[in-house]
């Protein structure tokens, strides 16, 4: 049996993004954008800016922003390539909003990112811990060209 598997990210500046079209190419994965029903800003990413958006969604652990697009039906795909920027050491809160719209129970969640500094593991297992329900694998950090696959 062949296994389908799905490139799902949340880019808010396109570095994500880069790296996700180019896992989905080496996987041969269909890709999808995970996109805020509020993009955000240059001034709302200012990560030393404590008024800033992102700054704030932090501090919340509640905080869950709306999505544009609805959820997405994950029945034909056994695995889920799941990528985001790190911020201050876990996924950004769109994340949390994008796992809890949609089912992905029984499906193998592989968790990919990017970075400036900081690690995955923290934020997979901050991911696996809110979610035990859920397979959640640590992928790797993209930083650099994806050449193949990160499981």
């Amino acid at each position: 049996m062949i296994m389908k598997k799905i490139v799902i990210y949340f880019s808010a500046s396109g570095v994500t993004a880069k790296r996700a079209k180019e896992l989905a190419s080496v996987t041969g994965s269909d890709v999808k954008a995970i996109v805020p029903a509020q993009s955000y800003s240059p001034a709302d990413l200012d990560w030393m800016d404590h008024k800033s958006r992102s700054y704030q969604e932090n501090l919340d652990d509640a905080v869950r922003p709306a999505l544009k697009q609805g959820t997405v039906d994950f029945a034909g795909y056994d695995r889920i390539y799941l990528g985001f920027p790190i911020w201050w050491g876990i996924a950004p809160k769109v994340i949390n909003t994008f796992i809890e719209s949609n089912d992905l129970r029984n499906k193998e969640i592989v968790i990919f990112a990017t970075s400036g500094g900081s690690g995955l593991q923290p934020a997979v297992r901050t991911l696996q811990k809110q979610y035990p329900k859920l397979d959640i694998k640590a992928g790797k950090l993209l930083n650099s060209s994806v050449k193949g696959d990160i499981i």
